[in-house]
């Protein structure tokens, strides 16, 4: 929409009331910032809940794969044939021997369930990315050390250099019953993963370690395989599940998350839904002050047709008018949602810190900071969505405007 110099001088008029229009000046402005305001609310919104799933999905994945074939019993047997089909299988990215239990481990008289993880040397190369304090260099097999949590170490006061005691219900049978197995290990590192309920309960041990530990020889409990396509994992894996029916289950990130990951995706929809309405309500916002604007001008608009003003000029000045209105507000939400979204974890810990609740707990959130991933095309929705609404608001009054009968207005002028 092409606006000759005439149609442009107006509507910047318009946009700028005069001293006598402070209320309509008001109303304008009031509708800026509501659209400013429901558009930073859905960029921040969708931002963070693509934030929330893509951490969680990536540090879920960074841990089991994107996939885990266990055995029947929890001991793969062949588990060597079993790699080495899985490896052959196309998509397939990676795939290494897990052997995960659930025991107990004790340390100054303080005890917590725990989840040992026996790894191969190269997961525990790559794990030992997250350590943050101590050395993963000397998880050697046969060494006596591990690597454990930092919740899990502040929950037992275990530092580097300690010695924990990892106890094994099963044991050994005696003459008296069954003995548990008690071992120490000496902790080498401790790490962070992120996700607060991992933190507190990972013991992580080189897999011959794992495998004396648990007396189950030279077998493991499952393997994990990552592979180049998240979402198509259950495809990729298909022939796989077939070939080892009977003997062990393939079980993807969907499946072992879906809970979770249902919960979030109907979450996301449902936020995204009902803040669209912030959206509809500036337009309607935009509406009352266009009304307003062309009942406070409607003898301006009179004159204006007895000059020679066209219905199509005067629809073309009131819907610029207001489109641009909602233009302004787009975006102005837009700097102050990506402001909001930079300095996201600074704003939940000062508005935790005034009002004293903790806003972001971990032990309830799964991860330990406010995450945050922007999407462009959502960000591009939203925009349209905001400028689509900004722009039916304002047909209503330009039709309005341009209906306007001079002869009616000036009559007795």
């Amino acid at each position: 929409m092409i606006l000759s110099p005439f149609e442009w001088t107006i509507a910047k008029r318009y946009l700028l009331p005069g001293k006598g229009e402070a209320f309509i000046a008001l109303v304008a402005s009031i509708s800026i910032g509501v659209v400013m305001l429901s558009v930073a609310m859905l960029v921040v919104v969708m931002s963070v809940m693509n934030g929330f799933r893509a951490e969680l999905l990536d540090k879920i994945v960074g841990l089991n794969g994107h996939a885990i074939v266990q055995a029947y019993g929890g001991r793969l047997d062949d588990w060597e044939n079993v790699l080495a089909r899985v490896e052959e299988t196309p998509g397939v990215v990676s795939a290494s021997p897990l052997i995960e239990q659930p025991l107990l481990t004790s340390f100054n008289g303080r005890v917590e369930a725990i989840l040992v993880r026996g790894h191969t040397r190269q997961d525990l190369q790559e794990f030992s990315t997250k350590a943050i304090s101590g050395n993963f260099d000397a998880l050697q097999p046969g060494a006596s050390k591990v690597a454990i949590g930092v919740r899990l170490a502040e929950n037992i006061g275990a530092r580097v250099g300690d010695t924990i005691t990892i106890i094994n219900p099963q044991g050994r049978s005696t003459p008296f019953g069954t003995v548990p197995r008690q071992v120490g290990y000496e902790v080498a590192a401790i790490f962070e993963v992120g996700v607060f309920d991992y933190d507190g309960a990972f013991v992580v041990m080189p897999m011959e370690d794992a495998q004396t530990l648990l007396l189950i020889g030279d077998t493991v409990g499952m393997i994990e395989v990552t592979v180049e396509d998240a979402d198509r994992v259950g495809e990729i894996l298909d022939p796989v599940q077939r070939a080892v029916q009977g003997r062990a289950v393939v079980s993807d990130w969907k499946t072992i998350n879906s809970t979770l990951f249902e919960a979030l995706q109907v979450e996301r929809v449902a936020m995204a839904f009902a803040l669209s309405f912030m959206v509809l309500v500036a337009a309607f916002n935009i509406l009352s002050s266009l009304v307003m604007l062309v009942r406070a001008k409607t003898r301006d608009i009179a004159i204006m047709r007895t000059m020679g003003a066209t219905r199509k000029s005067l629809m073309k000045i009131f819907v610029t008018t207001g489109f641009t209105v909602g233009a302004i507000g787009t975006v102005a939400g837009l700097l102050l949602g990506f402001v909001i979204l930079t300095f996201r974890q600074q704003i939940v810990t000062g508005i935790g810190y005034l009002t004293g609740v903790e806003l972001w707990d971990p032990q309830v959130r799964f991860l330990t900071m406010l995450p945050s991933k922007t999407d462009p095309v959502e960000v591009g929705m939203i925009v349209l969505l905001a400028l689509a609404l900004s722009f039916l608001a304002t047909l209503y009054p330009a039709w309005k405007a341009a209906s306007t009968d001079p002869v009616q207005v000036l009559r007795y002028e």
